[in-house]
């Protein structure tokens, strides 16, 4: 990342503000082995931000960058890093500290964020790292009793999260609106040499970069999709040019399957709702081609240029469609290609939509599905057994089609059907015991969805649906 150093008009170079009294909260030792971070003193002040060089490796050129960005549809201008300070560099991560403090970029915003946000971002960047799905990763949270005003007084925290690279759509919308080829060209380069290598080879690399850089986001886009995840606020600076998760915010996990559900209650017009996703991914790849434009237009003028993006966009629901039948005939341990498989997962998609049954727990008691069976537990969710139990004929005569042993299916299918997710009531009583300076159920929970596909008998409670108390927990933005 070392182009971020190049100028002003980058990045700015800014320490972190120290908080008062730091104190572990949670400690990934996953990811913190990949930068080779300790759960010691030393590195309690570094990742609170309040010792740089107290670390064995120094960091002496923290930055913060900035970016531009539509944000629920509507072109905001300027933006940046307002809470994210990067320290620097470590075995091909960056590292970042998120609430660090205020930078050039913090607009309003008083840099901070609180503890409740950064255990929903520790706990979900690691549980999605372990079903498999693209992430940004966190490190630890870092507590203080310094008071932070949301809506009402919270206590301030800093996340450590890290990846490859935190480069966003952002970036190039925010190049391209100041009409600056040069920095958009260290960007694609940037990207081409250290990420996208293999498109180098490609005649034109900058328009196969921006096809890699869609088809990894419609891969993405397709994974959430099938463990029920919902980003809350997929803005274009909130799209990772690396395919990755990031800026986890408002987000949840589908509980009672409702294909229009909305984790965000500030998003009252339901723009980045669950079954939006997908559509609102292609919107900001064509943010992002609108980015890239400039540089397109450099190498084969203007109108070749928009055509050549244009089709390049038209790619990305296709690509988007084949890996999301490919996941989801996986969840049903379908391994061969059938003509009706499709209409077989749309009609259970459906069925768990009318019926608002547990997304998660429905593909996990599919998994033990055993075709001698007369009927499944499973069955019990639906208001409409005798509609289930048409598609459940359905689905067997399909298993019985494609000859495949009950027990190996079985197996492969709970590989890639979690047991365990981030359930919001879960994320809550962790947070509540937290604020009283009991970190014991963020250690249990992390401990928990790093093994999302295990039975783990021990927490079997954890995979169950929330209480009727607990099922309507609003998550919004402020953080």
């Amino acid at each position: 990342m070392a182009f971020l150093f190049a100028g002003e008009d980058v990045c700015q170079q800014v320490h972190p503000s120290p908080i008062s009294d730091p104190y572990w909260v949670g400690f990934s030792r996953s990811a913190a082995d990949l930068i080779g971070a300790q759960q010691n003193t030393e590195w309690l002040k570094l990742l609170a931000g309040n010792a740089l060089s107290a670390a064995p490796h120094a960091f002496s050129n923290p930055l913060a960058s900035v970016y531009s960005g539509h944000q629920f549809g509507v072109w905001a201008g300027q933006l940046g890093d307002g809470r994210a300070i990067l320290l620097g560099d470590r075995n091909g991560y960056e590292i970042q500290l998120k609430g660090a403090g205020k930078t050039r970029y913090s607009r309003m915003g008083d840099g901070r964020a609180v503890l409740r946000s950064s255990i929903r971002e520790f706990l979900c960047s690691e549980a999605m790292h372990a079903l498999g799905i693209p992430t940004t990763r966190a490190v630890a949270v870092v507590g203080s009793k310094q008071p932070v005003m949301r809506e009402t007084l919270e206590t301030a925290a800093v996340c450590t999260r890290i990846a490859p690279s935190f480069l966003r759509v952002g970036h190039f919308e925010h190049f391209a609106a100041l009409r600056n080829p040069e920095r958009l060209n260290e960007f694609s380069d940037y990207l081409l040499q250290q990420h996208y290598p293999e498109c180098l080879n490609d005649a034109n690399p900058k328009l196969a970069l921006f096809r890699a850089i869609s088809e990894r986001t419609a891969r993405l886009v397709a994974l959430w999709q099938a463990v029920g995840f919902c980003h809350g606020v997929l803005n274009s600076d909130n799209t990772s040019l690396l395919g990755l998760t990031m800026d986890y915010g408002p987000f949840g996990f589908l509980d009672g399957f409702q294909v229009d559900h909305i984790c965000n209650h500030t998003d009252s017009g339901g723009r980045y709702a669950y079954g939006r996703q997908p559509q609102v991914m292609h919107w900001n790849m064509s943010c992002l081609a609108g980015g890239m434009l400039p540089l397109l237009e450099q190498i084969m003028g203007a109108d070749e240029a928009q055509y050549q993006l244009q089709q390049a966009l038209e790619e990305f629901p296709l690509a988007y469609a084949r890996s999301w039948q490919s996941l989801f005939r996986s969840k049903l341990g379908l391994s061969q290609d059938h003509e009706g498989d499709i209409d077989l997962i749309e009609e259970l998609i459906k069925l768990m939509h009318e019926n608002q049954v547990d997304f998660t727990n429905c593909f996990r008691a599919l998994s033990h599905f055993d075709t001698n069976q007369a009927q499944i537990l499973l069955r019990d969710d639906f208001l409409d057994r005798a509609q289930f139990d048409r598609w459940l004929d359905t689905y067997r005569d399909r298993l019985i089609f494609e000859k495949s042993d009950n027990a190996q299916r079985q197996v492969l299918m709970q590989r890639v059907n979690p047991k365990f997710i981030l359930r919001n009531h879960l994320a809550q009583v962790a947070i509540e015991k937290a604020q009283v300076d009991d970190f014991s159920e963020v250690e249990r929970l992390l401990h928990i969805l790093q093994r999302p596909f295990d039975e783990q008998d021990e927490f079997r409670s954890y995979a169950a649906p929330p209480p009727s108390d607990l099922q309507h927990i609003e998550v919004s933005c402020s953080s």
